[in-house]
C-alpha cells in the first residue's frame, strides 16, 4: 500500500488524485494523508467533493507507522538511538518517474504533470467532469453573476486569462518576472490575429489589484487610429470576473474551462482550467517557463504555445 499526502488547495489536490488513479489503476493500494497537512483552520479546504470523489482516507495508526512518527516510549527512544526508520519518498522535480515505482511508501509532492497519468487520460477527464450548470447554479455558493458570466462566456469567443498573484509575491525569486505585462499583451495579439471578436474574461485571487492592471493592458492595445468609441468597445472587451472566492474558486475553474481559449499564468489553477477546455480547437499560451531556476519542461501539454517574458512566441509544444 502506497500513502499520498494531500496538501494544497484544488488544483494541487486534482494533480495528487490523478496519481492515485494512476497507482490504482497499476493494482496498486492507495490511501490519502488528509490529516497533518489540514490541522491548521487557516489551510485551504479540501475540494474534490466537487467532482464527487471520495478518496480512500489512511488511518493515523497507518501514517505514523509510514513515517515512524509515533509517540509512544518506545519507538521514540530507537529513534534516538538509531534514527527515524521512515518509509518516505519525496518527489523530485515536476515529474519524477521514480515515483511510478514506489511500493509501500508515503508519497510526497505535487506531481504537476499529465505524464503521470498520460496512458489514463480517458479516465481522468471522465472523472473530473464537471456537474452540469443547473446542478453548480443551484449550490449555495453560487451567486446571480455567476450565470451572467457563464451565458456571456459560452455565447462569445470567449478568452479565459488567469492571473495569480500571492505566490509571485511571497517568492519573488522563483515567480518574478515571468509573467509579465509584455507577456499577455503578446498573448492576446496572438489570440486577436487568430480570434475574431474576441472576449476576454480575467480571473484572479486579487481581482482589487487587477483592476489596475487591466487599465494597462487595455491602453497598450490602444492606437492612434482608434476612435473614443473604439476605445470604449475595447474596454467592453475586457471583463473581471468578481463573483467567486478562495471557498468558491472551483466556479472560477468550471468558467475557464468553458471558455474557448486560455491564457494561462504560471498556475497549476490556471493549468486545469484550460485541460478542462473540451474545445477541440482551443488556443492555450502558457509561460515559456514555470519557475525560474527549474526544469519545468513536463508540466506543458501538446499544443500550448510558449511566449517569453519579452513578449516573444517561443515555440509550440509538440
Amino acid at each position: 500500500m502506497n500513502i499520498i499526502r494531500m496538501s494544497g488547495g484544488l488544483e494541487r489536490q486534482l494533480f495528487q488524485y490523478a496519481l492515485y488513479m494512476k497507482f490504482e489503476s497499476m493494482g496498486i493500494e492507495t490511501k490519502f494523508d488528509d490529516i497533518n497537512e489540514f490541522r491548521d483552520e487557516r489551510t485551504r479546504p479540501i475540494m474534490l467533493s466537487v467532482f464527487d470523489i471520495d478518496y480512500p482516507r489512511a488511518t493515523w495508526d497507518e501514517i505514523t507507522s509510514f513515517t515512524d512518527q509515533s509517540r509512544d516510549i518506545l519507538p521514540r527512544l530507537r529513534r534516538m538511538i538509531r534514527g527515524a526508520r521512515t518509509n518516505i519518498y519525496r518527489e523530485e522535480g515536476f515529474y519524477d518517474p521514480e515515483v511510478l515505482k514506489q511500493r509501500d511508501k508515503y508519497i510526497e509532492g505535487k506531481f504537476m504533470s499529465q505524464k503521470y497519468f498520460e496512458d489514463i487520460l480517458p479516465h481522468v477527464r471522465e472523472v473530473y467532469s464537471f456537474p452540469d450548470i443547473g446542478d453548480i447554479a443551484l449550490t449555495p455558493h453560487s451567486n446571480k453573476d455567476f450565470l451572467i458570466y457563464y451565458n456571456d462566456i459560452i455565447n462569445t469567443n470567449s478568452i479565459g486569462i488567469h492571473i495569480r498573484r500571492s505566490d509571485s509575491r511571497f517568492n519573488e525569486e522563483l515567480y518574478q518576472n515571468i509573467c509579465t505585462n509584455e507577456y499577455y499583451e503578446a498573448a492576446i495579439k496572438y489570440i486577436n490575429e487568430r480570434v475574431p471578436d474576441a472576449k476576454f474574461f480575467v480571473f484572479s485571487n486579487e481581482p482589487k489589484w487587477v483592476k489596475g492592471w487591466l487599465k494597462e493592458i487595455v491602453l497598450s492595445q490602444v492606437t492612434d487610429k482608434m476612435t473614443h468609441d473604439d476605445i470604449n468597445r475595447l474596454r467592453k472587451n475586457f471583463i473581471l470576473v468578481e463573483a467567486n472566492d478562495e471557498l468558491t474558486s472551483y466556479l472560477d475553474m468550471f468558467l475557464l474551462s468553458k471558455c474557448k481559449h486560455n491564457i494561462l499564468s504560471n498556475s497549476s489553477f490556471s493549468w486545469w482550467g484550460a485541460w478542462m477546455n473540451r474545445n477541440e480547437n482551443k488556443i492555450v499560451i502558457a509561460p515559456n517557463k514555470w519557475l525560474n531556476g527549474v526544469d519545468c519542461d513536463h508540466i506543458y501539454t501538446e499544443g500550448m504555445v510558449l511566449i517569453n517574458p519579452k513578449g516573444r512566441v517561443e515555440r509550440k509544444v509538440h
